[in-house]
C-alpha cells in the first residue's frame, strides 16, 4: 500500500481568495465544500481535484477559483468547517452539563465528543489518515485552546471531588486521553467493540482518574 501524499500546507496558499458575503454566495461556497467532503471521501486526497469538485457541486470551475485559488485551500477550509462543528458540539456540552453531578458532567461531555466525532465519521478518518500536516492549520490552536479553557472550568466547579492536584494537568490528560479513545473506536471502528460500551469505559476512566486515590 502507498503512503498518504505529502501535504504540506507551507507549499500553497490555503486562504480562501474572498468569503461570501450574500446568502447566494454562501450557498455557493456551502455547495462546494459539500462536494468537496463527498470527494475527497470517495476517491481520497490524491484523486481529489477542483474540476472534480465543481462537477460535483454544480458550478463552473471558474466559479469555483472565486473563492478557492488551489485544491489545498478547499481542503483547508473543508477542515475549518468540519472542526467548527464539532467544536460547537462540544463548547454545548461544556455549558449545559455545569451544575450537574461529576459522573453526570463527564458522562455528558464525553458523549458528546463521541457525538462530534460521528459526525460525517468517513470525512473525519480521510482527513487524519491522508491529508498531512492539519495541525498546522490557523484555527485549530485556537478551537482547541479554547475547549481546554472549557473543560478545565468545568473541572474547577467539581475541585472538591478531584484528587488530582494539579488541574492543568487534569484537562490535558483528559483531552488527550479522551480523544484517542474516540478517535480509535469511532474512526478504526475496531471488531468486537461497541462505541457505546467504549464511550461508558471511557466515563469510568475519567471518572476514576479523576477521584480514585491511590
Amino acid at each position: 500500500m502507498s503512503s498518504p501524499p505529502n501535504f504540506t500546507p507551507q507549499q500553497t496558499t490555503l486562504t480562501p481568495r474572498k468569503a461570501p458575503r450574500q446568502a447566494r454566495s454562501r450557498a455557493t461556497v456551502d455547495a462546494i465544500l459539500d462536494a468537496a467532503a463527498r470527494v475527497l471521501v470517495e476517491r481520497g486526497y490524491a484523486a481529489t481535484t477542483t474540476n472534480a469538485v465543481a462537477e460535483v457541486a454544480g458550478v463552473s470551475v471558474g466559479s469555483l477559483y472565486q473563492y478557492f485559488p488551489n485544491k489545498d485551500s478547499l481542503i483547508a477550509a473543508l477542515h475549518d468547517r468540519h472542526g467548527r462543528q464539532m467544536s460547537a458540539l462540544l463548547d454545548a456540552a461544556l455549558l449545559r452539563h455545569r451544575g450537574a453531578s461529576l459522573p453526570e458532567a463527564l458522562a455528558g461531555v464525553i458523549e458528546s465528543a463521541v457525538k462530534a466525532h460521528q459526525l460525517d465519521a468517513d470525512l473525519h478518518r480521510v482527513l487524519e489518515k491522508q491529508v498531512l500536516g492539519l495541525d498546522q492549520f490557523p484555527g485549530d490552536d485556537e478551537s482547541v485552546d479554547e475547549i481546554e479553557r472549557r473543560l478545565r472550568e468545568l473541572l474547577e466547579a467539581y475541585r472538591a471531588e478531584i484528587v488530582v492536584e494539579d488541574l492543568r494537568l487534569a484537562t490535558w490528560m483528559l483531552m488527550h486521553a479522551v480523544h484517542a479513545l474516540i478517535h480509535a473506536v469511532v474512526l478504526e471502528r475496531p471488531s468486537g467493540v461497541s462505541v457505546k460500551a467504549a464511550t461508558r469505559e471511557t466515563v469510568r476512566m475519567a471518572l476514576a482518574y479523576l477521584t480514585a486515590r491511590l
